[in-house]
């Protein structure tokens, strides 16, 4: 059901507070360089600091600017089930196509517990992405429950972000025909589509929309010697994204391309010297400085 290169956006903010008109810019500039879908309210876009009212506010401005033109999957994660439904009841109401779940974070449920909440949350109706990153939740979902889930009519992918590419190959095994798997490292995305992956939620994809895209199309297009030459193209510029704790590199790129304040929320407070420095050098190899 989904396919192809979607972009969890950054949230940008401004004196403490969401900077709306350079969210709209951002979302513009990824659509105008051929994303195939937007991610609000991700890891990416800061969603745990975000209130109800904010992470609701992001998600209609991304409904008002993308048009219908390409799906939207919002963001819809908690750790607790009631708050999730929440979100997802509100995403189906502002016309999202579909929802973005992570594994319930800190409570570390059971795999009955796991598959109680995305069977809770599968009854609202609106198709689920779950999403899987063991180094947020301190859970891993196993392939076997995947699998059990992606029977159920409305999970109808994995953003799958374990690392662990045995785990990849089970989950494709195990799954219903069609269920859509989606790298969620950036690093990975060929990978991933070499075992029968259809896609990525690709954070790089805000810096760099145009070549993530393109690299994800070639491959499934089957040129798969350009998907490669493009894979290590991307690859330094991947590497430097997540040298710290996404998206504090993302944001801070995107800070020194003039398109966002340099502004994140506490905890996350900026990234360290070195790193910022390594990071500039990545940007100027790459070109875009």
């Amino acid at each position: 059901m989904f396919k192809g290169c979607f972009v969890p956006i950054v949230t940008p903010f401004k004196g403490g507070e969401i900077d709306e008109e350079a969210l709209r810019k951002l979302i513009g500039f990824c659509l105008e360089k051929g994303v195939d879908g937007i991610v609000p309210c991700g890891t990416t876009g800061e969603s745990p600091t975000l209130s109800f009212a904010e992470h609701k506010r992001v998600v209609k401005i991304t409904v008002e600017e993308v048009k219908g033109r390409v799906p939207i999957i919002a963001g819809a994660g908690s750790n607790n089930t009631k708050e999730a439904e929440e979100l997802t009841r509100y995403a189906r109401e502002i016309g999202a196509d579909g929802v973005l779940v992570i594994a319930p974070y800190y409570n570390k449920p059971t795999p009955k517990g796991l598959e109680a909440h995305y069977r809770k949350l599968e009854a609202i109706g609106l198709p689920i992405i779950i999403y899987n990153i063991p180094s947020r939740t301190g859970i891993n979902i196993p392939p076997s429950l995947i699998a059990k889930l992606s029977r159920l009519k409305g999970i109808v992918g994995i953003k799958e972000a374990s690392g662990d590419m045995d785990q990849v190959s089970s989950i494709i095994s195990l799954s219903e025909p069609g269920f859509s798997v989606l790298s969620g490292n950036d690093s990975q995305t060929l990978p991933i589509l070499s075992l029968g992956g259809c896609g990525a939620i690709a954070a790089t994809a805000n810096i760099i929309p145009e070549e993530m895209t393109k690299m994800i199309k070639y491959y499934l297009e089957g040129k798969i010697e350009k998907a490669q030459e493009l894979h290590y193209k991307i690859y330094p510029l991947c590497q430097a994204m997540f040298m710290e704790t996404n998206p504090l590199p993302m944001k801070t790129a995107l800070a020194r391309l003039g398109m966002i304040e340099k502004e994140w929320r506490l905890p996350l407070n900026g990234m360290q010297k070195e790193n910022e420095e390594k990071l500039e050098k990545a940007l100027a190899n790459y070109g875009l400085l």
